[in-house]
Formats: structure tokens, sequence, C-alpha cells
């Protein structure tokens, strides 16, 4: 295992995470899974979003299931490959997964909500932060039917979790940021929840 970085100037290799991170995040496994399954372009149906929430209502729960398994699988590989060379490269590695999964250049900086791929860097930065997030999103969708406010309120929790299992400053600021850019990307989706338009799981979007 490579030792982590203990040179004067890191900001290469810092910087070196945070594209690795971000090539890894802005893979669009949605698009392409539905593409090879011969279903044409996601982003033609129903919110226009690359991830799995949006795959599911071509009716192929498969897809779905693997769209947000790969998806997650994205942010923790990325995290867990930076950790080779020390905590701060994971946490810089983690924010550029979400960041390429949000903003992938290729798709036009047009990606997905961030949901799975958030979820997926908290599971490898800390599977107990990230197991309890991943709880309270399948408790919320369970009770609500809403998987926007699902993530919304799983995201929005990971910073306070984060101080109160470790009191790292470090592992708030990461979960905060992450958390302020799924609820950005998610403001169409609380403009419906307040107006009570919003779809519920496994409904069509008009």
């Amino acid at each position: 295992m490579p030792d982590p970085i203990s040179w004067e100037f890191t900001w290469p290799y810092l910087l070196a995470a945070l594209v690795g991170g971000y090539l890894l995040g802005a893979i669009p496994f949605g698009l392409l899974l539905t593409r090879m399954a011969g279903l044409g372009d996601v982003r033609k149906i129903g919110s226009g979003n690359i991830g799995a929430t949006n795959v599911l209502r071509t009716g192929h729960r498969g897809l779905a299931a693997a769209t947000l398994l790969l998806d997650g699988a994205k942010g923790a590989a990325a995290v867990l490959i930076a950790q080779n060379w020390g905590p701060d490269m994971a946490l810089v590695a983690a924010f550029g997964a979400v960041l390429g999964h949000l903003f992938p250049v290729w798709l036009l900086f047009k990606g997905g909500k961030g949901v799975a791929t958030t979820l997926g860097v908290l599971l490898a930065l800390s599977p107990l932060l990230g197991a309890a997030c991943c709880a309270i999103w399948l408790a919320a969708a369970f009770l609500f039917r809403y998987s926007s406010l699902a993530a919304l309120l799983a995201v929005g929790a990971a910073p306070v979790l984060s101080w109160f299992l470790y009191a790292d400053l470090q592992l708030v600021q990461l979960t905060g940021a992450l958390a302020v850019l799924v609820w950005l990307r998610h403001h169409e989706n609380i403009r419906r929840l307040v107006t009570g338009q919003e779809p519920k799981i496994g409904q069509q979007k008009d």
C-alpha cells in the first residue's frame, strides 16, 4: 500500500484526487444502461434525470437497481482508491466524485442529483455514517413515498451525524458541502414538494 502523502507541497496530489474522483463520478451509468438495454435516452422521459429514480420510470426495476448500485459504487471507489494516499486525499476524491456525477463534462455538465453517489462516498469514508444515512433514506422513503424527500433528509442529516459521531471538522465540512450541492440540485423537487406536485416513488412524472 502506498504511504500517505507527506511532501511539503501537496496541492498537485490533491488536484489529482479531485480530478480522479470527478472522472469516476462523471460516468453516467443510468444513461449507459438504458441505452444498452435499447430504451433510448433516459433524459427524454420523466424528470430528464440520469439517476436511478428516473430510470425506474422506464418500468425496468432491475436497471434502476443497477444504476443505484453503480452510482454508489463509483463514489465509494473514488474514496477507497484515494485512501491509499491518506485521509485528505479521500475527502477530496469524495467531493470530486459527487461533483462529477452532478456536472459530467461529457453531458454538458447536466448530470444527476448526486444522492446515490453521496451515499456511496459516505459508506466508504465511514460505514457507520453511511449506513445511518442509508437507513434515514429508507425510513423516509417507506413512510412518505417521496424519493426526493428521503434524499434531502438523508444528506441533510450527514453533517449533523458526522459531528456527533466523530467531531471531525473536515468530515463535517465535506458532508455539509455535499448536502448543499444535493439540496441545490433538488430545487425543483423542493418546489413540487411544497406545492404537492411531487410524484411519489414508482409514479410517472407528468
